[in-house]
């Protein structure tokens, strides 16, 4: 299972949009808009979080697979709590810092590639910098990691 903060839907639209223009461009799978606040946990169905803001950093990319081209999030800290709190909640500890972030393109994409998705998502939307947004929805979805196509993905 994960434990993914929603966007809300006007703000999620707008990501969808990008996400469905840099699949176009560079393959990958479909997935919703989502920050994760907890991946890849085995859990029973439960979840509660107070609505926080999000503000949006920048495009950047990274090297995984989950985190191929993505927005980084300023680390508010209203946002690390939910996370922490989801942590201790569920049980998960991880062996890596949290990094809020927005992924918007799933894939095993060269350096040169990722370069030019992130250009590609500034270009088609140049106002993602600083953009601030309220989180009051959280969803819990079983996310099998060794499933690159999503397919199996589905939420509880």
């Amino acid at each position: 299972y994960s434990v993914w903060a929603i966007p809300p839907e006007d703000v999620a639209a707008r990501f969808a949009n990008l996400m469905t223009a840099l699949r176009s461009d560079f393959g990958g799978p479909h997935f919703q808009p989502h920050i994760t606040l907890v991946g890849a946990i085995k859990l029973t169905a439960d979840d509660a979080l107070k609505p926080f803001h999000v503000t949006v950093d920048r495009v950047a990319a990274g090297t995984f697979f989950y985190q191929c081209v993505y927005l980084l999030l300023r680390p508010d800290p209203h946002l690390l709590e939910a996370s922490a709190h989801s942590c201790t909640h569920f049980g998960y500890a991880s062996s890596t810092p949290y990094m809020p972030h927005l992924s918007l393109l799933y894939g095993d994409l060269s350096d040169e590639e990722k370069r030019k998705a992130q250009e590609r998502a500034s270009a088609i939307d140049h106002t993602l910098a600083g953009l601030t947004f309220q989180v009051s929805r959280i969803a819990l979805y079983k996310t099998d990691t060794e499933d690159k196509t999503l397919k199996s993905w589905e939420k509880i």
